[in-house]
């Protein structure tokens, strides 16, 4: 028998791969399946099942894709419902791999249909735990996402997640390994640790939520301090229920080239947004008008699908040579399948043929230090609450990224004011959006808070994170 988490930092996302006696089983895997399909070739295995943990709000999975290439047979859990060929298990229904078996544990709360893999080895040990978003490692899936579609209440979902937590995991045993769908950075959850891997025993000791003296106090715990959900979740969700374009298809249309002239006709006939998937530095220079600076060096996909949120936004792109590619895969990952083409030959083609370019005001920390002595000045801070509530500078207003869309609007254009976020990448998002919307008013910190912290610049006094996620939890 063989485990292997494939983690996918950029969703903080993890797949699993599972080998027996010439048999493999997968579950929830990402949208683009080739990497799969070479597994399977090279450990000459047969795909017999596809394990689906939930309908993902955070990613497309491969499931629909990869059964049309394998002929492996989909599984999700009780209550799920499908426009394509699925097996909608029961309660505790056995699957066999090779010589293995994976039960079935029902666990509704996060979704309704939820469920969790418990791997029984050859010798009948219950050995490992695929706890999808129910049981994360220092945290559990969010009860917020499923309220519309099972007509409760977060609160409500909390308790039927108490349930199935407290009757159906804990009593598990200590030694078994869980092995979640998401790690840190995941917006499926508010307080997860780094690590990706643990034991359920260690987690019944450190995981806040599975120390809680009764089911109200962990309604109370697990519901509170939630962020809203990214606007693509919904989507997200629809597209695993219903099935999707093939990834083939997708990353075909995707790597269409096109020439500057052609780029710039299309961008004008279909009102595509153009992405721009360069550095925050090197866009900084110099950028195509009205273009969106999300860099392929961050999180990319996630935060292509909160700042831009309609997966059906035709979209064309702009990258450095050779990422045209890895720009499409990762687009998709996260259901934005309309990818029109690219610009052929970079931005470089584009200054070359003489077309109009753009720049944004970025300034170092040490001039807007010089430039701010002694003054009263405007300063936004577009990263995160509890980043800026560890440490920030002292006046500076907190307007999250991740929310840019209801702020934006209630900006002074008249008025100036200075941008930073942590280290460049946020706030560089920003300036785009606030160019690409007509804002030409303020000035960009490069290197954001960690190089404005290396100043004299006034500062509010350090408290650290975890102390702030406490207090939260």
């Amino acid at each position: 028998m063989k485990i292997e988490q494939i983690y996918t930092g950029c969703l903080a996302q993890g797949a699993y791969y599972i080998t027996s006696a010439g048999e493999a089983a997968i579950i929830d895997p990402l949208r683009e399946v080739h990497p799969y399909l070479e597994r399977l070739e090279k450990d000459k295995v047969q795909l017999k099942f596809i394990f689906e943990t939930h309908f993902h709000a955070d990613f497309v999975s491969g499931h629909v894709d990869l059964s049309n290439k394998t002929k492996a047979r989909i599984v999700y859990g009780p209550t799920a419902q499908t426009e394509f060929q699925a097996i909608i298990a029961e309660d505790n229904q056995i699957f066999e791999v090779g010589n293995i078996k994976i039960k079935v544990l029902h666990t509704p709360g996060h979704t309704m249909e939820s469920s969790c893999y418990l791997l029984i080895d050859e010798n009948g040990e219950e050995k490992a735990l695929f706890s999808g978003d129910t049981l994360f490692l220092g945290d559990v899936g969010r009860p917020d996402l499923a309220q519309k579609a099972a007509e409760m209440t977060k609160e409500e979902l909390a308790g039927l997640l108490y349930n199935s937590l407290y009757k159906k995991i804990l009593p598990l045993k200590d030694d078994i390994t869980v092995y979640p769908a998401h790690g840190a950075g995941s917006a499926c959850g508010k307080n997860m640790q780094k690590e990706t891997i643990d034991t359920l025993g260690n987690q019944k000791e450190t995981n806040y939520a599975l120390n809680q003296k009764d089911k109200e106090s962990f309604i109370h715990a697990v519901t509170d301090g939630l962020l809203p959900p990214p606007a693509y979740f919904g989507m997200n969700v629809l597209m695993n229920k219903k099935g999707y374009h093939s990834f083939d298809e997708v990353l075909s249309q995707g790597l269409h080239a096109l020439v500057p002239e052609q780029f710039e006709e299309l961008a004008e006939a279909s009102g595509a947004l153009i992405l721009d998937a360069r550095s925050n530095g090197i866009f900084a220079k110099s950028f195509i008008p009205q273009s969106v600076n999300i860099g392929l060096d961050g999180d990319f996909a996630p935060w292509v699908g909160t700042l831009i949120g309609n997966v059906n936004q035709p979209v064309l792109l702009v990258t450095d040579f050779g990422k045209e590619e890895e720009a499409v895969t990762r687009l998709s990952r996260v259901g934005f399948d309309h990818i029109l083409g690219f610009l052929e030959g970079g931005f470089e083609a584009w200054e070359q043929s003489g077309k109009e370019t753009d720049s944004v005001k970025r300034i170092t920390a040490d001039r807007f230090e010089k430039e701010i002595k002694d003054k009263e000045v405007q300063i936004i801070d577009v990263r995160k609450e509890s980043e800026y509530s560890a440490e920030h500078v002292d006046n500076a207003y907190n307007k999250p990224l991740a929310y840019i869309n209801e702020w934006i609007n209630r900006i002074n254009a008249e008025e100036h004011f200075y941008l930073h976020c942590a280290g460049g990448y946020r706030s560089m998002m920003a300036a785009s959006i606030l160019q690409a919307r007509g804002y030409r008013n303020f000035t960009e910190i490069e290197g954001g808070f960690k190089a404005i912290a290396s100043t004299d610049v006034p500062k509010s006094d350090f408290m650290c994170q975890n102390k702030i996620l406490n207090k939260l939890d």
